[in-house]
């Protein structure tokens, strides 16, 4: 699942707390992906920048579900769990044995494989310590990181009934 289609799936409120978050923490990013969305579509950033706050996220929402928006979508995804869910990122490693500098960036390069215990266990782990439409979302933004993405992580999205994205 792409970016785009992500965004297509997600629960409206985890987009707009995304976006509540980069707008509070990392105004000039905030301010740069209306500027590239609108100039995507050939408009403004005035013409997004002149709508309520509700309204900007809800028109961020459905511009990132094009297909032409999935670079900076996932783009606009990873900031936020490197810099606002860093909890999240950091039980995740932990939880798969994945070096990291301490606040969720991955040290050296991804594991080619995912052991099918560690990770049911810190599924569970992370599911009982976050909203579960959240871990969602990082697992899945999780499986971009590489070409096709991690088999067993793949199917665990698509078995766990505690996974899904609505």
């Amino acid at each position: 699942m792409k970016a785009f289609e992500i965004y297509q799936k997600i629960d409206p409120s985890l987009v707009s707390d995304m976006f509540l978050w980069i707008r509070e923490n990392d105004r000039q990013l905030y301010k740069s992906a209306i500027a590239t969305l609108t100039a995507n579509r050939k408009l403004r950033p005035v013409f997004v920048e002149k709508k309520s706050i509700a309204d900007q996220i809800a028109w961020l929402h459905k511009t990132l579900k094009l297909k032409t928006s999935d670079t900076i979508g996932e783009h606009l995804f990873q900031v936020y769990f490197m810099k606002g869910q860093q909890e999240l990122l950091i039980g995740f490693c932990d939880g798969m044995g994945i070096e990291h500098d301490g606040k969720g960036s991955v040290e050296g390069s991804l594991p080619d494989t995912l052991d099918d215990e560690k990770l049911k266990a810190t599924i569970d782990s992370l599911v009982g310590a976050h909203d579960p439409k959240l871990v969602t979302l990082y697992l899945r933004v999780f499986n971009l990181q590489t070409q096709d993405g991690w088999e067993n992580l793949a199917g665990a999205l698509e078995s766990d009934e505690r996974l899904t994205l609505v």
